[in-house]
Parts: structure tokens; C-alpha cells; sequence
């Protein structure tokens, strides 16, 4: 199972979160996407597009989440290192592993990484 994790600024567009999206996956196919709760709403819209199911991570299991990349913007907002890593790590489940780490769209208002889960 792979899980796609996202971050992204209020108000980023669909297609922001699109293009973050295609540049993480590549030809890989995508099992379920996960976002923080509060930007559930912005990422809603792809989730339905593609068919996929979207998880919603507490901002409280996302705090403290170790992750290979640390921005300092992340790390103040919200207490880990990158959102989007830690969103796709904690959906993908127990064991799960980073397999792209967070990448940035070419407009910079969304991040996307990729995680791979057992279930």
C-alpha cells in the first residue's frame, strides 16, 4: 500500500496539489492520499478526482513526527520536520517507511512525499 501525505499552504489549488502529487509519483500507483485535518478540505477535491480515499492526521500525531527533511516553516507550524512526510508515514500505518520524501510543487504551495505501509 502507498500513501501519498501532503502539506500545503490555505487557499493552495487543486492543481498545486496535482502537480506535487504527479512529481511524487511517478508511474507508481497510489493507494490512498493523507493530509492534515485542518486541510482535509483542500485535498478533498483530488482525493474525489482520482477515486481515492483521504485520511486526516491530527495535528497532534503529526507534532514531533521525526522526518529526513526539516524546514524550519514546517517544523514551527506544526512540530515536524515535513508535513507531508509525516501525513504519508502516519496513514501508511505502523511500520511504514518513507519511499519519496517530500517534494515541492512548482508553485511551492504544496508538498507531497510518498509512504509504503504493509496493510
Amino acid at each position: 500500500m502507498i500513501v501519498a501525505g501532503f502539506g500545503c499552504r490555505t487557499g493552495t489549488p487543486p492543481g498545486s496539489l496535482a502537480a506535487a502529487l504527479i512529481q511524487a509519483a511517478g508511474a507508481r500507483r497510489i493507494d490512498r492520499l493523507a493530509a492534515p485535518a485542518d486541510r482535509v478540505a483542500l485535498v478533498a477535491p483530488l482525493a474525489d478526482a482520482l477515486g481515492l480515499p483521504l485520511v486526516a492526521i491530527a495535528a497532534e500525531a503529526l507534532a514531533g513526527t521525526v522526518t529526513p527533511t526539516r524546514s524550519a516553516v514546517s517544523l514551527a507550524a506544526r512540530g515536524t520536520g515535513s508535513v507531508a512526510e509525516a501525513a504519508a508515514l502516519h496513514a501508511a500505518g505502523p511500520g511504514a517507511r518513507l519511499i519519496v520524501p517530500r517534494l515541492v510543487s512548482p508553485d511551492r504551495r504544496a508538498t507531497c512525499a510518498l509512504a509504503e505501509g504493509i496493510a
